[in-house]
């Protein structure tokens, strides 16, 4: 979806777009993707160098970025986060959430109760936040697109704890968020991708196993990648995909059946 570097004609032109993870390879790969795209880019997390360090890439590709250091958990920092783009904007576009849920992955009758609910709590918490902060502006406005990551469906692999029903979790909150901020103009979309090679750290324990069994499931000659994210993403934001809302957009190589 990128335009060369001239955001004069790109997909997102005069759009204002959120990131929280900002400063993660995929809120990184996002933002910039955005941001050739033409958006007006603010990216939230809470490490600032990190943050900084995408700003910086995303300017000298000659886009536009603004960080701030917020916890994506906290109510009040993300309304006052979210109230703050809004006075600098004319209006909020996108709202996309890319924090990490720092899940424990074991099999149930091994982990701890705290451990297995922890990524459920974070993950429902933090989307109900970002989702519910963003639409108070979009509903004034009659527009705006809330993307979510992760994507769910019946097939599952054992020895995830509450990773996973964490993702089916996330699904139900979409379709409820979806079909009440519908009729305000509102779109709601997940993303899911099955696994991305480039996001495993090289010292990750099984990373070799975890790559492998990415590869052997892809239907087709390759893996999702962090710019098949961001091209997808910036498609789904734009007004290009306008009737699209309470919908996964699967970009899994086929890794991840719809049914």
């Amino acid at each position: 979806m990128a335009n060369n570097g001239n955001p004069a004609h790109g997909l997102l032109e005069g759009k204002t777009a959120m990131i929280y993870g900002g400063g993660g390879a995929i809120g990184g790969a996002v933002a910039k993707a955005f941001a050739a795209e033409g958006a007006m880019l603010h990216l939230a997390g809470r490490t600032e160098s990190t943050l900084q360090k995408v700003a910086r890439d995303i300017e000298k590709a000659g886009g536009r970025a603004e960080t701030a250091v917020v916890d994506a958990l906290n109510e009040e920092q993300v309304d006052a986060f979210v109230d703050r783009v809004a006075r600098k904007s004319e209006s909020i576009d996108v709202s996309f959430n890319l924090i990490s849920y720092g899940d424990i992955q074991q099999p149930l009758m091994e982990i701890d109760v705290d451990d297995f609910t922890f990524p459920i709590t974070v993950a429902t918490r933090t989307h109900f936040l970002t989702t519910r902060a963003a639409a108070t502006h979009m509903i004034k406005q009659g527009s705006g697109v809330v993307l979510m990551f992760g994507g769910s469906g019946p097939q599952t692999l054992p020895g995830l704890g509450g990773f996973k029903v964490a993702l089916d979790a996330l699904e139900g909150l979409r379709r409820q968020w979806a079909i009440e901020l519908g009729p305000h103009g509102v779109r709601v979309v997940t993303m899911v991708t099955g696994g991305i090679i480039e996001t495993i750290p090289w010292q990750a324990e099984g990373r070799a196993e975890i790559e492998e069994g990415i590869k052997k499931a892809s239907l087709l000659n390759r893996t999702t990648t962090l710019e098949d994210v961001g091209s997808a993403a910036c498609f789904i934001a734009s007004d290009k995909a306008a009737a699209v809302t309470n919908a996964t957009v699967n970009i899994s190589s086929g890794a991840i059946p719809d049914y």
